[in-house]
């Protein structure tokens, strides 16, 4: 019989008991609009929410929610795939920052937070993730934001940083105890930054993510073969499984422990500081041979988070036992760590695999999502987008698709579009590429063309006719072909030779009374 059933307390608000804050690991438009997220407030004790790159391709590439938001938007502009997607995800954490502001109030800025995470392709550019930050800290504008920032080594001074700047910071992607010191070290540090400038700490605030069940998974899979193969120390390693992970958080929020306790937190503490939480993350139990809430069960314990996915929070509401966990047997837990190093189970690499493959999975997360959004944004355009379909034969177009996956998968587009030189030889080739900016630049004077374009109508020229060779015509060229003649303007030819014969067929085409001729040169001097 579960708790629920046996008229017992409901397991999720008992953990405030213990200190703890149970945060739902997961947003939906539907889930804030329909009043299930209000319910879980209500009735779980629910105290915050997190969200990722992966949950919201489930949210946005699935279903229809965002559909009706996407036709007004695009009834009014075309915006490019990631701008759409921000705009939907702002509108959704604004909507479920207002569902969990009561929660802020009550608890003096401690809970009731909602995370945003910066672009995962930022994972490894300290200036870039601090600009984002900042950006989309201004653009939701909610004062229970927490701006997500991966901890890895390009991101702790970013936290530092954002931290000074008096943003509130989730730091996403932690596995080992050393990155977690770092972590910490940085929101320490960024607090002492404001206080040495003169600033406020007080409701800044902070949570670091420890991910717990991947680290199991890792650290089992090895076991297993070692097991399978007849290792010498198999009843040693069997005991180990489902248990390092568990050890690893105890760990570091041990460390938690002496820092808040030191003189050096003390002073910010009397600032009115607020310590940075340690939050578990990942805390899904993959393993069916575990209990389905191991990892709520045994990490409860003061002033942390546990950021629950829903069918893990639907069943430790069910059957989930509420203890001290955190605090219990240290003792023990430092065996199995040390149990670990006997046994040449490498923690070390394999939290060091964990985030690369971390960053790597929710930038593939990210594609995906930018994906589905453009889809639907092509979809709801229809004939309002040009689009050419170009055939090739099978043996080509498996080698483009595989070329074109090997870009995605190294952010090859994204290198181009920051102008990153070591795409080619790493030498001159950035200032090659002020091209990429061309659009940008022309749309800012859009007036300009409008005018022409209105003039060229109403003088009532049937054709243009471009005189231009080489990069002069070939962009004029695709031009053409990509965008066809559209009515009341004129149709494009493009003229590149001074060949007689090619100068009369093309004589023969116009009414040279009305066309309008354009003389291109690329290098200026044709």
């Amino acid at each position: 019989m579960s708790a629920r059933e046996s008229g017992g307390e409901n397991p999720l608000k008992e953990l405030a008991r213990y200190g703890q804050s149970p945060w739902l690991d997961f947003i939906q438009r539907s889930y804030t609009e329909n009043g299930s997220l209000k319910k879980l407030v209500d009735e779980d004790g629910l105290k915050g929410v997190t969200s990722n790159p992966a949950i919201f391709q489930k949210a946005m590439g699935q279903g229809t929610d965002y559909d009706a938001q996407i036709r007004s938007v695009l009834a009014h502009q075309v915006l490019d795939a990631g701008a759409l997607y921000e705009l939907l995800a702002v509108d959704d954490i604004r909507a479920a920052a207002r569902v969990m502001y009561p929660v802020y109030e009550q608890t003096k800025a401690v809970d009731g937070y909602v995370s945003l995470e910066v672009s995962p392709y930022l994972a490894r550019d300290t200036k870039g993730t601090l600009h984002e930050a900042l950006r989309l800290w201004k653009a939701v504008d909610a004062r229970n934001l927490m701006i997500k920032i991966p901890g890895t080594e390009e991101g702790v001074p970013a936290v530092r940083a954002a931290i000074a700047e008096g943003l509130n910071i989730n730091v996403t992607l932690l596995f080992s105890i050393d990155a977690y010191k770092k972590v910490l070290e940085a929101y320490i540090t960024g607090l002492e930054d404001r206080l040495g400038r003169g600033e406020s700490v007080k409701n800044i605030a902070s949570v670091a993510s420890f991910f717990v069940s991947r680290i199991d998974v890792k650290i089992d899979k090895e076991i297993d073969t070692r097991v399978a193969k007849g290792d010498k120390d198999s009843a040693a390693l069997k005991a180990l499984r489902g248990k390092v992970a568990i050890a690893n958080a105890k760990m570091a929020y041990e460390h938690w422990k002496a820092v808040t306790a030191s003189p050096r937190w003390k002073k910010l503490a009397d600032a009115g500081a607020q310590p940075q939480r340690l939050l578990w993350a990942s805390t899904g139990t993959k393993d069916k041979s575990f209990s389905d809430v191991l990892y709520v069960d045994g990490l409860i314990g003061p002033e942390t988070v546990n950021t629950i996915p829903p069918v893990t929070f639907d069943a430790f509401r069910d059957h989930g036992k509420v203890a001290p966990t955190l605090t219990q047997d240290v003792e023990g837990a430092k065996k199995v760590l040390a149990e670990a190093r006997r046994l040449g189970l490498d923690l070390d690499g394999v939290t060091k695999v964990l985030v690369d493959e971390g960053v790597a999975s929710f930038a593939d997360a990210f594609d995906d999502l930018l994906g589905s959004v453009a889809a639907k944004q092509a979809a709801f355009l229809g004939k309002k987008v040009t689009s050419t379909a170009l055939k090739l034969p099978a043996d080509l177009q498996k080698a483009v698709d595989a070329e074109l996956e090997a870009w995605r998968k190294k952010g090859n587009v994204r290198r181009v579009w920051d102008k990153d030189a070591t795409l080619w030889t790493g030498k001159d080739e950035a200032s090659w590429l002020k091209w990429l900016d061309i659009t940008d630049d022309q749309v800012a004077a859009l007036s300009k063309f409008e005018n022409f374009q209105a003039e060229v109508k109403a003088r009532g020229f049937r054709d243009a006719l471009l005189l231009g060779m080489g990069g002069s015509s070939l962009g004029p060229e695709v031009l053409a072909q990509t965008f066809g003649k559209h009515e009341g303007f004129p149709h494009l030819y493009v003229l590149d030779s001074t060949d007689p014969q090619q100068v009369r067929d093309f004589e023969k085409k116009i009414d040279i009374s009305k066309t309008l001729f354009i003389v291109s040169s690329k290098s200026g001097g044709t």
